[in-house]
């Protein structure tokens, strides 16, 4: 894994840039898309919470990284949105048995796919009737070398894990696509993306 703080704290332009995850902004744009509540787990410094946020959206993070939730912070402030932020190992998080959510996002989280299927097992369970749950990172479906994305195969995405996680919603939409990502210092070039939405109905 790697040092978070650390990679946060040493770059100087923010690492995965200023705007949102394209894929959020399609999902939340869907005309059926309605969630006045979200939940972003591994929101970094904030990007895709805070733009949620930005369009009437009541946002909580979560994030491993402390410097980068204190980015976050400081970045919502200039844009004049408040989001709900808290630092935590999702390996070891909690929920509250009353916690409800209309969406969870779940975005290029780089973890052990245990630690990543079991906080999707979790985070599903607290959606409210009709929520959303949306997925996206590396996927293991390369096709070549070179692609963007961890190394270690462990922290790539399954599509047939996520749906598993995923027991008792249904999929709106799965699959890996290839994509050239422009995002911040980090994710810049071609990369298999892997995608899932899925709803409580």
């Amino acid at each position: 894994m790697p040092d978070w703080d650390a990679a946060y704290r040493e770059s100087p332009q923010p690492l995965f840039g200023g705007e949102p995850s394209e894929f959020v902004r399609q999902v939340s744009e869907r005309h059926e898309f309605n969630a006045e509540s979200a939940l972003f787990l591994a929101d970094g410094d904030g990007r895709n919470g805070r733009w949620l946020a930005s369009t009437g959206v009541k946002v909580t993070a979560i994030d491993l990284s402390s410097v980068a939730t204190e980015q976050a912070l400081a970045n919502d402030q200039v844009a004049n949105v408040s989001v709900a932020r808290a630092v935590g190992d999702l390996e070891n998080w909690q929920f509250d048995e009353h916690d409800r959510w209309d969406a969870v996002f779940l975005i290029f989280l780089q973890c052990e796919s245990r630690v990543r299927n079991a906080i999707v097992r979790a985070a599903c369970r607290h959606l409210s009737p009709g929520g959303w749950f949306v997925a996206e990172g590396f996927s293991v479906d390369r096709e070549a070398t070179g692609m963007l994305g961890p190394k270690d195969p462990d922290l790539l995405y399954n599509i047939s894990d996520l749906k598993a996680a995923c027991k008792g919603l249904h999929i709106v939409e799965a699959g890996t696509l290839v994509s050239d990502l422009n995002e911040g210092v980090r994710h810049q070039g071609k990369a298999a993306v892997a995608r899932l939405v899925a709803r409580r109905l």
